[in-house]
């Protein structure tokens, strides 16, 4: 299975009050968009790691993450104004790839979740190639009534990584730039467009979203000590 990996990092710091794009903000020493590239990098043949930035921070981000890169190649792409565009700037690098089957399944990731954990990748993958797509989902523990009930049991919350057969996911993009439709994820992108079974595979609680000032520190003591 031949894999290329989609990392979204194109937001900014605005609410984690930063100053900067939160995912260069330092995680045990490193910044928090490394986290994610190394697991993307450690996947099994990984062809294509693109990591999706706003001009602006180009060059911030080349030079945050050059020294945890070896001997390996990953493309800094400009994003767009929203995570729709973001994603199809990176679809449109990938599609020569994707069309003449070098690339089997694409994996999408919010750089600000950098706790995912390798295993939760491998995971997607695998079942994307299974079915045609996979998402990580959580039970949605948080959820109230307009009355403040709790909602039912059964509804879930979707994470990232989000994967998808190749050749799936550049078929709904292309479909959905004609149209002008944007989703609000990949997974909403792909289900409006093509007719494909999306597997939800078993996320986690570690798996945050840094957002807010209390995410950086709340992260740093939930992620691996010597990381």
């Amino acid at each position: 299975m031949s894999t290329a990996v989609v990392i979204l990092a194109a937001g900014s710091g605005s609410r984690v009050g930063a100053g900067r794009n939160k995912v260069l903000l330092p995680l045990r020493g490193v910044p928090v968009l490394v986290w994610s590239l190394r697991d993307a990098l450690a996947l099994p043949d990984v062809r294509r790691v693109l990591l999706v930035v706003r001009p602006a921070d180009r060059s911030a981000v080349e030079s945050a993450v050059a020294p945890h890169l070896g001997d390996r190649e990953v493309l800094v792409v400009d994003g767009g104004a929203t995570r729709h565009a973001s994603e199809w700037a990176a679809l449109r690098v990938l599609a020569a790839d994707i069309d003449s089957g070098e690339v089997d399944v694409v994996v999408v990731h919010d750089g600000a979740r950098p706790l995912a954990g390798l295993s939760l990748w491998r995971a997607a993958a695998a079942a994307a190639l299974r079915t045609g797509g996979a998402v990580p989902v959580v039970p949605a523990t948080q959820l109230l009534h307009a009355d403040l009930t709790p909602v039912a049991d059964g509804v879930g919350a979707v994470q990232t990584p989000q994967a998808f057969r190749a050749g799936e996911v550049l078929a709904a993009y292309r479909a959905a730039a004609r149209d002008g439709f944007e989703g609000t994820d990949t997974s909403a992108c792909v289900a409006a467009y093509r007719d494909v079974e999306v597997a939800a595979v078993p996320g986690s609680a570690l798996n945050l979203k840094v957002t807010f000032p209390e995410d950086v520190a709340l992260a740093e003591e939930l992620s691996p000590a010597g990381s």
